[in-house]
Parts: C-alpha cells; structure tokens; sequence
C-alpha cells in the first residue's frame, strides 16, 4: 500500500465535467448534481483502510447535509484488476449494505481523476454553488478513530459556504491509498 497526499489544487478552479455510470447503471454529470448548494466529489474504493476508516464519517456527512443543500458523490476510478474489491459488482454490493444515500460512480477510462488530479483514495473535492473549489483536504483530524477526532475540517469548511463565507484557506490534505491506475 503506498499511502499519498493529496496534491494542491487551486482554490476557485471550476470542477471539471464528467459522465459517469453509478454502480446502478445510471448515468451522472456535472449537470446531475446542478440544484446542490455544494458539491462533494470524493475518490473513494472499497479496499482502501483510510477510506474504510472513514466511510462512516461520509455516509453521516451526506445524512446531516443534505437536507441543508450538500451533495455528495462517489467515484471510484481503481482500476480492478489487481484489486477485485474494487470492481463494479463489489462496489454496487458495498454501496448497498453500507447505505450510502449518494451517488457511487465508476471511471473505468480513469480520465475524470486525471481531470479532477485525484492521487489517492479518499480525495476529497468540494465545490460552492458556482462549482467552484472551496475545499480540498481532510474529513477531520484523525483519520483512524472516530472517537478521537478534534476538528471536523470538512464540516467547517460546509457551515462557512452555507453561511455564505468562504473556508479557511488552511487546509489539510487528504491521506490515503494511491490510485490504482492501470498498467500501459
């Protein structure tokens, strides 16, 4: 497992368009998601122990949010081949038992992380109203235990867009398992 950051990227840079399939079958764009007052594009996969570390977190972040206007949407862009967990079925079964109440999408071709500049799992994404980058960083401080978290950074970062400010510009990064991209 090779754990990575996420990369910066530069707060305000629009998010980049996408048509994905969701585990279902139905189809996602940018479009799809237009009503939302905020956007979270999370790079997610089954195998990863830091995404399965916080899965949970996100499920309860689309569950207390969403209401208020936040939307959430997974993609997993891991190539399979060598990480069967990460493969369609697996993916649709998981997003089924766990509940998600998001959108979980597939990028087979691996373009949208190429667009997106996503390197590891989870990387986290979250666009105003305008699609604009506001946050790019950490769910909170303790990726391992929940029970031990002491700043909720992405909560912080959703209350300051709902009340119209713009997150602190201090922000984290992601850690976590590096994409598995497919072999050329």
């Amino acid at each position: 497992m090779v754990l990575l950051k996420s990369q910066p990227i530069e707060l305000g840079s629009p998010a980049p368009d996408f048509r994905l399939k969701s585990v279902e079958g139905q189809e996602f764009s940018l479009k799809s998601f237009s009503d939302a007052k905020i956007l979270v594009v999370l790079f997610i996969c089954n195998h990863c122990p830091y995404v399965q570390a916080i899965e949970d977190r996100i499920i309860a972040l689309q569950q207390d949010y969403g209401p208020k206007g936040v939307q959430l949407v997974g993609i997993c862009s891991n190539d399979p081949t060598d990480y069967p967990e990460d493969a369609p079925k697996k993916l649709l079964k998981r997003w089924q038992e766990k509940s998600y109440g998001f959108p979980y999408l597939i990028d087979s071709t691996q373009e949208v992380a190429k667009a997106y500049g996503a390197v590891c799992t989870p990387d986290i994404y979250v666009y105003d109203a305008n699609r604009k980058l506001a946050y790019h960083g950490q769910v909170d401080d303790q990726w391992q235990d929940a029970t031990q978290v002491t700043r909720h950074d992405i909560r912080e970062a959703f209350d300051a867009l709902l009340a119209g400010k713009s997150p602190d510009s201090k922000q984290l990064p992601a850690i976590g398992c590096s994409i598995k991209w497919k072999k050329s």
